[in-house]
């Protein structure tokens, strides 16, 4: 067998481990990023424990089938980068669709979503649910919300038996 075959096989091997070992993968299209904007975006890619990376559509559409995931291959035309995300599920998604909103050469695709082939619609789907601690947050006022409630009206009642005890 050739070397550069075998080469391929290779990176379409480590790609499927990659894939079947990350939480969340996610492609984007990239159709001319500058330097200062890729950096940028690996950054903020970084700082969430994703890691950005560019391969050839022939590997990545391989890698995705050998995978298991055969039914997003198709979407592998043009230059394409992949997240991955080993720790959290929504950073990938939600970081390349906030960069996606502000830079128009960057458009979200496929994905994997823990295990599951993801459609676009899944991906911005995932990418637009609010954080872990927005959540917290709004629960948190939904379950004070009634004690307070509670409070302001026992409070009304202590004040109205104070006035009528005084006249």
């Amino acid at each position: 067998m050739r070397k550069a075959i075998s080469l391929k096989q290779q990176k379409v091997a480590a790609l499927k481990e990659r894939i079947l070992k990350a939480k969340t993968v996610v492609s984007f299209d990239d159709l001319g990023l500058t330097v200062k904007e890729s950096t940028d975006l690996r950054i903020q890619l970084n700082n969430e424990s994703c890691q950005m990376t560019v391969y050839k559509n022939n590997i990545s559409k391989r890698a995705f089938e050998a995978a298991g995931f055969a039914e997003i291959k198709d979407a592998f035309v043009g230059k394409k980068v992949l997240v991955f995300s080993d720790e959290d599920v929504i950073a990938p998604a939600r970081i390349i669709y906030n960069f996606a909103r502000k830079n128009k050469k960057v458009k979200l695709q496929v994905g994997v979503i823990e295990g599951k082939a993801a459609t676009q619609q899944d991906v911005i789907a995932l990418a637009t649910l609010p954080s872990y601690e927005t959540i917290l947050t709004q629960l948190a006022a939904g379950l004070l919300m009634p004690l307070r409630e509670l409070a302001i009206g026992l409070n009304l009642i202590a004040e109205q038996k104070q006035l009528e005890g005084e006249v």
